[in-house]
């Protein structure tokens, strides 16, 4: 029998639609159904290529025994987590206070009203069913410790992630940079890249920061370890090396076994950070997965409207990483007499270099492309037999049966993949890639939008409708901002300038100085929450921020500038303590002590400066021009000849006209 998970538009959801538990979505019926019945309620939160949740499910979710245990003494409530992160945010937070720890599936046993009262992570069935005998008994017979730990709890979930309002500083200063990345340094791995841990994610924003930090500052040692950790993550069996695009991470320390799903925000990420690393080293394993990437979200991740897809399972056939392994055998028989070669550069061995599963997940040395100079390729000609070896495999490949597809489209996770094209089109001058951004902002206005121009979550469907978070709101303007740069289109900076008004009004605290995570119309949950503090995605008030001093400085906005100084005065004194926590912030400080240079270029000929300027390495600048504008730098400034401006701190160079002038302005 079907329960009522059926009627949902979440993939996540409806794969628990044949469970023996009573499910119900999370709303009014489920949480008027706990208190009628005085039963605790059970949150159970996940999303659809998380493969834990999924061993959860056929362990305990669909075992008639578990089931019937929690129908008896429970309404249970299942939650896809990207599609309502607010929900997500306040169980995870009570989850990591009780328990210093957090993931997925994330199960939280609450009070009737929805405080928490117990919490974990993936529970075994006899576990499970232990710790929810004992609830109900503690809930029967001595409520009243139930009702004082839930009001203790809550209160600590309310009070978490709140800073004082701190004084602006006259400056911020090169030192204080240093302070953030020493200790930081210290976790670095020197052999492997990344941190001296495992598993290993990319964590792209951490990378972006520390580039742009070891160029401007000039520390070697930091850019190295940069370069050395995109290399090897590039080389690893995190990066899909047939068809494109990087799971979320290995399991091991030296990037090798993923754990297989594959999102949307993680790839939109590191699209804008191989681009940028290419910039500033153009090495050609930057610009193949750049390219490799695109190729997969344009294949397999885009919708007939432009939007992008959420996430692939980590599972196919019930069997993590079945889809993306090989056999040698297999190697041998596509590939023919061109195997040999690409044993070797695929690193693959006869018993299996996945020791555990007797299988070979593809992984490349970090100088494997030496292997085609030896065997007499010339680079072009070896990039060309590449890419129609792997279409060879990728054909293979794409008879098996493919992992799920979670086909949610999310407003902040297609903004970070607009940007993603915006960034691979402006360092790679790749109109399809233009192209592509366009359509999927004009699919955000035309989907993601109320009819009073409010930004929603995701589209609206089955009558459910979700306002957008403060995440939705910060990565679209960041997106538009981004589009204005590569087009001067003035269009998308002004719907960049609305939507921070909407977020202004309606999530920022005057008193706290802050901006709220959800709208002050949202559905009201047990707590309103501030996301501060940056994780494998930047923090939506870091975004905020940071658009904030560029929306200032390009549209000469004070209070979008001062707002965005006092949420960077708040946080500052924390970054020190946890560098790689507060990475979006970390550039948002960067950006002042090594202020952003804003570059005019106007006139008939603006593209081919812009191409010039963007085939250097210059990550402290912002573009604004055109042939035509009503920015207020542009005034006096727009005329028939092509002429570049670089302004700092409200003062601009006299106009040059030729490009290798402008280079000596800003380099």
């Amino acid at each position: 029998m079907l329960n009522r998970l059926q009627h949902e538009t979440s993939p996540y959801l409806r794969q628990h639609q044949h469970n023996p538990v009573d499910w119900y979505p999370w709303g009014k019926e489920a949480l008027e159904a706990a208190k009628s019945a005085n039963k605790l309620l059970i949150v159970s939160i996940g999303y659809s290529a998380c493969h834990w949740c999924h061993v959860m499910e056929r362990e305990s979710f669909e075992d008639a025994g578990v089931a019937e245990l929690m129908n008896r003494y429970f309404v249970s409530i299942k939650v896809d987590r990207e599609e309502r992160p607010d929900i997500d945010q306040i169980y995870m937070i009570a989850v990591q206070l009780m328990t210093n720890q957090g993931g997925w599936p994330l199960n939280c046993i609450c009070l009737p009203d929805g405080r928490p009262i117990y919490g974990g992570t993936y529970f075994r069935p006899a576990d499970w069913k232990n710790v929810l005998l004992q609830l109900a008994d503690m809930w029967r017979e001595t409520p009243e410790v139930a009702l004082d730990y839930a009001d203790r709890l809550t209160t600590g979930i309310r009070q978490s992630e709140q800073l004082p309002v701190n004084r602006i500083p006259e400056t911020y200063t090169v030192q204080q940079l240093e302070a953030i990345v020493t200790p930081w340094k210290r976790r670095f791995d020197h052999e492997a890249g990344g941190y001296n841990r495992a598993p290993k994610f990319p964590l792209p924003n951490n990378w972006l920061f520390l580039l742009r930090y070891g160029v401007l500052a000039d520390d070697e040692a930091v850019v190295s370890q940069v370069h050395l950790t995109l290399q090897k993550i590039a080389s690893g069996g995190i990066y899909d090396h047939i068809g494109g695009g990087f799971a979320r991470y290995s399991v091991d320390s030296h990037w090798h076994i993923p754990h297989f799903e594959k999102m949307l925000y993680d790839n939109a990420q590191l699209v804008s950070l191989y681009a940028e690393a290419w910039q500033h080293r153009p090495v050609v394993q930057y610009r193949r997965v750049v390219t490799e990437t695109l190729d997969w979200i344009s294949r397999e991740m885009t919708s007939p409207e432009g939007g992008f897809y959420c996430a692939l399972d980590a599972d196919s056939e019930g069997v993590e990483g079945k889809f993306y392994t090989f056999d040698l055998a297999e190697i041998t028989e596509i590939l023919g007499k061109d195997a040999e070669l690409f044993v070797r550069y695929f690193d693959l061995t006869e018993e299996g270099n996945w020791a555990e599963e007797h299988t070979n997940v593809l992984k490349t040395d970090v100088t494997a492309d030496q292997l085609a100079e030896a065997a007499g390729f010339a680079p072009a000609e070896w990039e060309t037999y590449l890419t129609e070896v792997k279409a060879k495999l990728l054909a293979y490949r794409n008879k098996r049966v493919r992992p799920g597809l979670d086909n949610k489209l999310l407003t902040a996770w297609n903004a970070l993949m607009l940007k993603g094209y915006v960034d691979a089109y402006r360092v790679f001058d790749v109109a399809d890639y233009l192209d592509a951004a366009l359509k999927n902002a004009d699919f955000i206005r035309r989907q993601l939008y109320t009819a009073d121009g409010r930004l929603l979550h995701q589209p609206a469907a089955n009558g459910k409708m979700i306002i957008g978070f403060l995440d939705d709101h910060a990565c679209c303007i960041e997106a538009f901002i981004a589009l204005y740069e590569a087009t001067f289109d003035e269009q998308w900076l002004q719907e960049a300038r609305r939507l921070t008004d909407i977020a202004i009004a309606q999530f920022y605290d005057e008193g706290a100085a802050a901006f709220y995570y959800t709208a002050s119309d949202a559905e009201p949950l047990i707590a309103r929450k501030y996301e501060i503090m940056d994780n494998v995605i930047p923090s939506a008030n870091s975004t905020i921020a940071r658009q904030l001093h560029r929306l200032g400085l390009l549209l000469d906005e004070q209070r979008y500038t001062a707002t965005g100084e006092q949420l960077l005065a708040n946080v500052a004194p924390q970054i020190e303590r946890y560098g790689s926590a507060y990475s979006n912030w970390a550039i948002q400080l960067l950006e002042v002590v090594y202020p952003l240079r804003e570059v005019a270029l106007t006139g008939p000929d603006w593209k081919t400066f812009r191409r010039v300027v963007d085939e250097r390495y210059v990550p402290n600048k912002v573009l604004l021009g055109g042939t035509k504008g009503t920015l207020p730098l542009l005034a006096g400034r727009v005329s028939d000849v092509t002429r570049a401006y670089v302004c700092r701190n409200k003062a601009c160079s006299l106009p040059v006209a030729t490009t290798d002038e402008l280079l000596e302005l800003i380099l």
